[in-house]
């Protein structure tokens, strides 16, 4: 299986004042093989959020490097960064990020106006299909205020594969779900990941939720310190198959 992203020697320097600087990357060097499902963890101030912001290309690294989907993140400008996080990263917030004064099918659109190419008869039709898909049958012309948690992070979650991105950068997604949601939504998480083969990687501080994930990466100090499979296996299939299916 090729990898997807591969990161050599990364590191990321915050320099305060001339005298004072923080090391949040330590020479990071890590391979995600496509469709897999990676847990990110660490205590505050780890370098988890800042390895995340930058496979998320919203952060530049000090020194090293990092491939996407075969794209070098190095020397693109903020322009084709923006165009790349477009079109191959679906992120999933703990906030949700939702426009509140728009509708769940709204919010799922929005990403293919940015990416253009598509009409909106087109758009409405994939993003109904994807609603569909994650269980929001019915409640596509609700507004997230009329929406509970769980459904918000559903149409979040919709919103992120509009774009068929190459991966899903998942950052804290159950940090505002009861328990229930959570384990509501990491079954999707699961579900997509083993039945349509999506290569996620979460950031959680919740080790239930880790164990959803078929690795565990674990930061200290700005360095990975637990690099282990959780025995979960991605290709095992739901007994309940994933409503809908693959959009194109």
């Amino acid at each position: 299986m090729s990898n997807i992203i591969q990161v050599r020697g990364l590191s990321k320097t915050y320099y305060l004042s001339d005298e004072v600087k923080i090391r949040a990357l330590d020479n990071i060097s890590i391979d995600v093989k496509r469709g897999e499902y990676m847990a990110i963890m660490g205590a505050s101030g780890s370098g988890k959020s800042t390895f995340m912001n930058i496979l998320g290309f919203l952060d530049t690294p000090s020194s090293g490097s990092y491939i996407l989907d075969g794209i070098e993140g190095g020397s693109l400008t903020k322009d084709q960064k923006a165009e790349i996080r477009n079109r191959k990263i679906g992120f999933v917030f703990q906030g949700f990020n939702l426009l509140a004064r728009t509708s769940a099918i709204e919010n799922v659109e929005m990403p293919l106006f940015y990416k253009g190419g598509i009409t909106d008869a087109e758009a409405r039709k994939k993003a109904s299909e994807l609603l569909d898909m994650v269980g929001l049958t019915g409640r596509e012309d609700h507004h997230p205020n009329r929406l509970s948690g769980g459904e918000q992070q559903r149409v979040a979650i919709a919103r992120a594969l509009i774009t068929n991105p190459a991966i899903i950068l998942a950052d804290e997604p159950t940090g505002n779900l009861d328990s229930k949601n959570t384990e509501d939504i990491m079954k999707l998480f699961t579900r997509l990941n083993g039945e349509m083969g999506i290569t996620i990687i979460m950031v959680t501080h919740e080790p239930d939720v880790a164990e959803f994930a078929a690795r565990k990466i674990v930061f200290k100090d700005g360095s990975i310190i637990i690099d282990a499979k959780t025995g979960k296996n991605p290709s095992i299939k739901s007994s309940k198959p994933i409503k809908g299916k693959r959009i194109s």
